[in-house]
């Protein structure tokens, strides 16, 4: 099982990793994911989340965006497969776990590093959560 530590690592470079990783029969545990970061205007990136998420559809349908860190990310790679509810995407979505925080039993283990500071414009996922 690979373990990554999403720690200043970007959404989009790490999701595509992470897709390509578990298509290719990878167990991979994502830590951190709160600290995850995504790089663009700050307004602008807040403005679309709060957009999506007042966007159900009529009776309530859907597609309805959590706002909470790990499946924000997790939606992320999502999008990186190649089809998601079917065959080989669906298998290899399930052997993607994602986590805010370091759980006890990934502690011990080694990580990858996902990231390295980024001096440009940037906003952490974990940010996404207090938006109303």
């Amino acid at each position: 099982m690979k373990v990554i530590d999403g720690k200043n690592a970007v959404m989009g470079r790490l999701a595509s990793y992470v897709a390509k990783e578990a298509l290719k029969g990878e167990e991979i545990a994502i830590v951190n994911c709160e600290q995850v970061i995504i790089t663009g205007n700050q307004v602008d990136i807040k403005d679309n989340f709060e957009r999506k998420r007042g966007r159900v559809g009529s009776g309530q349908k859907g597609p309805k965006h959590s706002r909470d860190s790990q499946m924000i990310v997790k939606r992320a790679i999502r999008g990186m497969m190649p089809n998601h509810r079917f065959g080989r995407g669906k298998v290899a979505f399930g052997r993607i776990k994602c986590y805010v925080g370091i759980p006890p039993e990934f502690e011990k283990e080694k990580k990858i590093v996902g990231g390295k500071e980024v001096r440009s414009r940037s906003i952490q996922v974990g940010e996404l959560r207090k938006i109303k």
